[in-house]
């Protein structure tokens, strides 16, 4: 199983805000951003405020595929 952050990219855009966006509003650094662009794991916490700054869920910015 793999972690994948499509809907996160999908959000972004829908929201009209890049990456850079997400990184100053969530406090995240850009090697995180990275990581995530790669559907690496990152920090539950890193998660969290993702979803803080973007006020959703987390099943709104990722999803498990099989």
């Amino acid at each position: 199983m793999k972690i994948s952050y499509n809907k996160l990219w999908k959000l972004l855009i829908d929201k009209d805000l890049k990456k850079k966006d997400l990184c100053q509003m969530a406090k995240i650094s850009d090697a995180t951003m990275a990581k995530l662009g790669k559907c690496l794991n990152v920090n539950t916490e890193v998660l969290v405020r993702i979803c803080e700054a973007l006020n959703c869920d987390i099943n709104d910015i990722m999803e498990i595929e099989k």
